[in-house]
């Protein structure tokens, strides 16, 4: 892929004959055309009879001169969306690229999979915003997903307007909302203490731990007893594991350290005394089938041993690990803590995170507040006292 940018021109500028009226001196100087191939062009200076003289006529030439290369050395090749990825990939999600694991393997997955099979073959200028919009749309899946993959586009076309292979991002104006179609599940205390008490363990004290810590899955499994210090009561987020690949936790501001209540201190203490790796640098959830190198799979433990126990237990909810860390916000929540101590304890970058992507408020707290809303106004504290909910069903 030549990337190289074009020389400078001076043109040349001569003196043509017309049949009627005038000689004319005529700029003349070439430009690649859409497709790679060299257009020559042409522009009439002026009348001889205007510009007596050849240096006169350069005078003029000289912003014309400056004009016309300042197009030429910006006009990008007609680079196609995939070159494009492929320049990206090697650029900003190399190894040493300052993303985390997961970023990365999100990032890769919407380019490779999504987006070049479809629109590979395209030229930059070719792509449309009506066009990417129908075919969001038309495209399965949640808006949430959908807007993933705008995001990741409209990021990939900025990387090209920095590099000046194109210069407007088209997908800045597509349309795509990101709202659920089903809200996901939470759990209520109840269900965590049943699932927590019928689980064996090591899922027990990892459920536990995901519960009360709301740690991020790869940020559970990324924990090594170094981490957790059970002097001073605190779990430090070092490490962020994706696909048993450790790397930087997810943003500057989960990179910090949390509380450790003294029965998650006590409730991992036990864990200690079970587990048969214990050295400072070991994984708090090693696993013995990889003689304690690597940490247990999340994906085995939810499949083989939670799933099958909430089902079990009645728990008819869908669960995956994110489920722990939305079912503590929520609970916080409920247990009066305000946004921006819910904000902290999660590590979200901002509280509009916390209350717009976790805190489901649960429908006991929604029917109370809703309860204490109407007496407060209405006045209905001194209504023939107590009211049963049959009384209003018609």
């Amino acid at each position: 892929m030549n990337h190289t940018r074009a020389r400078y021109q001076q043109g040349s500028l001569t003196r043509e004959k017309r049949q009627n009226g005038s000689d004319v001196w005529v700029y003349r100087w070439r430009e690649n055309g859409s497709s790679g191939q060299r257009i020559n062009r042409k522009r009439i200076v002026g009348t001889v009879a205007d510009l007596r003289s050849k240096a006169a006529a350069q005078k003029l030439v000289e912003g014309l001169r400056l004009d016309i290369n300042a197009i030429v050395q910006t006009a990008p090749h007609s680079y196609t969306v995939a070159e494009l990825i492929t320049h990206y990939l090697e650029t900003e999600l190399a190894e040493k690229a300052n993303k985390t694991a997961l970023t990365r393997k999100v990032y890769r997955y919407h380019l490779e999979k999504i987006i070049l099979p479809v629109w590979g073959k395209y030229r930059l200028q070719d792509v449309r915003t009506v066009a990417i919009e129908r075919w969001l749309e038309s495209r399965p899946g949640a808006p949430s997903s959908k807007a993933k993959t705008r995001n990741i586009f409209s990021t990939l076309f900025r990387h090209g307007m920095r590099y000046e292979w194109v210069f407007s991002n088209p997908i800045e104006l597509v349309r795509q909302g990101a709202k659920r179609l089903v809200e996901p599940d939470i759990l209520t205390e109840a269900e965590i203490r049943t699932l927590i008490e019928g689980l064996d363990e090591p899922a027990r004290t990892m459920v536990l731990v995901a519960a009360v810590t709301g740690l991020r899955r790869g940020e559970l499994f990324g924990l090594r007893w170094q981490d957790v210090d059970f002097q001073g009561l605190t779990i430090r987020i070092a490490c962020s594991l994706v696909d048993q690949v450790e790397g930087a936790p997810k943003t500057v501001t989960s990179r910090t350290s949390i509380p450790l209540s003294p029965e998650l201190a006590r409730a991992l203490g036990e864990w200690k005394r079970t587990t048969h790796f214990t050295g400072e640098s070991d994984w708090v959830f090693s696993s013995p089938a990889s003689l304690g190198k690597q940490p247990y799979w999340p994906g085995m433990i939810l499949r083989r041993h939670i799933a099958p126990a909430a089902q079990r237990l009645g728990i008819n909810k869908k669960i995956g690990w994110h489920t722990f860390r939305r079912t503590t916000a929520t609970l916080l929540f409920s247990a009066g803590a305000s946004v921006k101590t819910t904000q902290e304890l999660m590590r979200h970058a901002s509280p509009s995170i916390t209350l717009g992507l976790y805190a489901q408020a649960v429908t006991e707290d929604k029917r109370a507040a809703h309860n204490a809303l109407s007496k407060a106004i209405a006045g209905m504290t001194d209504m023939g006292g107590e009211t049963t909910v049959s009384a209003y069903v018609p």
